[in-house]
């Protein structure tokens, strides 16, 4: 069987990403799988590229697909970063700006005042934990990096309130570096795409990095968090006008339009 991109496609993208995983949801050899695919069902295309496909009309569907916080620089977009946890990108938008006036650069949030600085950030939620966190952060830069923001992961996630997340949002996009960023809409459509079975983001994060070259994870990101916001949204996913519902399993899928 020679494998059509159109008719027969949903079959076999359905099937390699339940072959892909165990039973326990864990990613197996995909080379074992490759091979069996491409050898039994004489596949015209390697099954990775079943993936890929699906990635290219999403970044062609998304071309301004980006990191929608405001930053001129690492350490702002690490603050920025932060404050975005449990709280949307357009309020930190609108908290940031009188922020940045009052604490400019890395050595002034290290010496901030924890009331004011819960003041200032109050309306992103949880105000007091992302005051402390953002002390902290900003008093170990200063002891440990010369207030300078580090280019490792390692690095990164020694720093108060920086996780996995947060450490990839730095390295994709303040330092181009490769970075594959797992937010609730990021692993909402991994796994309807059949990308992923996990539900843990640390767990999602290495089953996507092992499907998708380096050089694409930052970007890959960026549009899957575009895609789950205007389209495969988690109550209602609208895949009537999804440009990959033919390459999609819709895998845990309730109400579509």
């Amino acid at each position: 069987m020679r494998l059509q991109i159109g008719k027969g496609f949903l079959g076999i993208n359905k099937l390699f990403a339940l072959l892909l995983h165990d039973r326990f949801g864990r990613l197996v050899d995909k080379s074992a799988i490759r091979e069996l695919l491409l050898e039994t069902l004489d596949l015209a295309v390697e099954p990775a590229d079943l993936f890929l496909e699906a990635l290219d009309l999403l970044e062609a569907t998304y071309p301004d697909a980006h990191c929608a916080l405001m930053h001129d620089n690492p350490w702002q977009l690490l603050v920025a970063t932060i404050l975005s946890a449990q709280c949307t990108d357009v309020r930190v938008n609108q908290v940031t700006p009188k922020l940045f006036r009052r604490y400019p650069d890395v050595r002034s949030m290290a010496a901030a005042e924890q009331r004011e600085l819960e003041d200032l950030v109050r309306s992103t939620g949880f105000y007091r934990n992302k005051a402390k966190s953002l002390i902290g952060c900003a008093v170990a830069l200063v002891r440990c990096y010369d207030g300078e923001v580090p280019e490792e992961m390692s690095a990164l996630v020694s720093l108060p309130g920086v996780g996995r997340k947060t450490a990839n949002v730095i390295l994709g996009n303040a330092f181009g570096l490769p970075g594959m960023v797992v937010d609730t809409h990021v692993g909402r459509i991994a796994r309807r795409l059949g990308w992923t079975r996990a539900k843990d983001a640390e767990k999602i994060e290495r089953d996507l990095c092992e499907l998708l070259p380096a050089e694409r994870w930052s970007q890959a990101a960026h549009v899957l968090i575009f895609h789950g916001r205007q389209c495969c949204r988690a109550q209602t996913a609208w895949c009537s006008r999804c440009a990959v519902v033919e390459r999609c399993p819709q895998v845990g899928v309730g109400r579509q339009k």
